[in-house]
């Protein structure tokens, strides 16, 4: 029997957000926007955030930085990575296995939407 997966899933990756629509009714600046859904995700978004500031975070940095589990991370960075949003590099120093994440053109481009869209939000409720 095929396991059922009731829960919604995030967009695939380079899908067009959709649904917000501006202040007064008509279309936001750049077209329908959703929040992004892969990014929303609170550990997620602070490891997109965390790596738009730095040119590359290894493993144990973001992990230090945060202050949570192996397990949690990996699990997030997997996902990021298999949207796009960042690259991994896994290199060895001496003996030692070192992971790197760095933020791709695309996981920039999604975090900026992400950002207007909290932003657009943000104007919205102040005006109401």
């Amino acid at each position: 029997m095929a396991k059922s997966n009731l829960a919604p899933r995030d967009p695939p990756p380079g899908a067009e957000p959709r649904g917000l629509r501006g202040a007064k009714g008509g279309a936001a600046p750049h077209g329908p926007l959703e929040l992004d859904r892969l990014i929303h995700e609170r550990m997620r978004l602070a490891m997109v955030s965390a790596l738009a500031v730095n040119e590359a975070l290894t493993f144990n940095e973001l992990k230090r930085l945060l202050e949570t589990t192996d397990g949690n991370l990996s699990v997030h960075a997997r996902r990021l990575e298999e949207a796009g949003y960042v690259d991994c590099n896994k290199s060895f120093d001496g003996r030692v296995p070192r992971t790197e994440y760095r933020l791709t053109p695309v996981g920039r481009r999604a975090l900026e939407r992400y950002l207007e869209h909290m932003e657009a939000l943000i104007r919205t409720t102040r005006q109401g």
